[in-house]
């Protein structure tokens, strides 16, 4: 028996449950009766989500990343765990790896631990087959679960997340708008954050009438951070793919494109405009620097945490934010 069932038979939410359990005022003398004569029912005894909510709290806060050697995915663990210790929150950290099995091995295990709520870095955790989002689905049973820069829709679900088709679709058109038709869309993960982007690149072409050609969209399957094998991936594409741009799905790639540009002898951004993703500190770590979208990391960790905070104050907290990116022009484009 767990809270989820408890507000299924009562006909209300999680939320109004918790807060029954936790003895809130914000809450009918009628519905909290019904919520109360469900549990003595069921013979319910709160667990973790009730602790994580105020009685008995563990202060802890579990999050999950597939890679921390990942650099968007690193400074997003960094900004978190340092938002939760400023709120007197400790910090439990697993490195999942994106077998799904991992996934739901390890949030299983932070949920078992009693953790007051879960934080999903990066929008792997969701998957395009939905049965395989069943994990989250019955971890947020029990607890909170917070998704970074993904999208999934479920109760007791919190999302934060950058509009990454609209800040593709813009940075596209940017090179459009410049005079670039032959773009080049350059991505290294079927996640739901790379589909995103990936449409977002082809309405661009699409809104601006120019033919989506399936060589033109290249997925790199290594690791994107060795740049000198995106250099020599692009260096060895199809001759007849004559490109005068790159989109890259994020900064790595963008950069591995600058230097296969160096190698072939091509002036950026005269011969190749380059257009990168994260507006890490890559790009300016690179001759020209990069331009790139930033998609506010620092704004969605600091609001995710907000949100999580809020939540455990026993607030209305919203369950989906979106912010827009902002492309940050430098030398690699015009």
């Amino acid at each position: 028996m767990t809270i989820y069932d408890i507000s299924e038979k009562a006909g209300v939410s999680i939320a109004t449950v918790s807060r029954v359990l936790n003895g809130s005022e914000n809450v009918s003398p009628e519905t909290r009766k019904k919520v109360l004569a469900v549990i003595d029912a069921c013979d319910y005894t709160p667990n973790a989500f009730a602790r994580g909510l105020g009685l008995n709290t563990m202060n802890s806060i579990g999050i999950l990343c597939a890679d921390s050697s990942d650099l968007y995915l690193a400074n997003a663990v960094y900004h978190i765990e340092q938002e939760l210790r400023a709120n007197n929150y400790n910090c439990i950290l697993c490195c999942t790896g994106y077998k799904l099995e991992d996934k739901k091995k390890f949030l299983n295990l932070l949920v078992n631990k009693k953790v007051d709520s879960v934080i999903l870095v990066g929008s792997n955790f969701i998957s395009n087959n939905d049965a395989e989002n069943d994990y989250i689905r019955e971890a947020a049973k029990e607890i909170p679960v917070l998704l970074l820069n993904a999208d999934f829709d479920y109760e007791n679900v919190y999302c934060s997340l950058c509009d990454d088709f609209k800040s593709t679709l813009q940075a596209t058109s940017s090179l459009i708008a410049s005079g670039r038709k032959d773009i080049l869309y350059l991505y290294n993960s079927k996640s739901y954050s790379a589909i995103r982007k990936l449409s977002g690149y082809q309405s661009a072409l699409t809104q601006h009438n120019i033919p989506l050609r399936m060589e033109y969209m290249q997925y790199f399957p290594e690791d994107h951070a060795n740049l000198t094998a995106i250099s020599d991936f692009l260096a060895n594409l199809d001759p007849a793919i004559k490109f005068d741009a790159v989109v890259a799905a994020d900064d790595n790639l963008a950069i591995g494109a600058i230097k296969y540009a160096h190698k072939k002898g091509l002036k950026i951004p005269e011969d190749l405009a380059v257009i990168g993703y994260n507006n890490s500190i890559l790009s300016t770590c690179c001759e020209p620097e990069l331009t790139s979208v930033d998609n506010r990391l620092d704004t969605l960790c600091h609001h995710i945490v907000n949100t999580l905070i809020g939540i455990l104050g026993h607030k209305e907290m919203p369950q989906k934010v979106i912010f827009s990116g902002e492309l940050i022009k430098r030398g690699t484009t015009l």
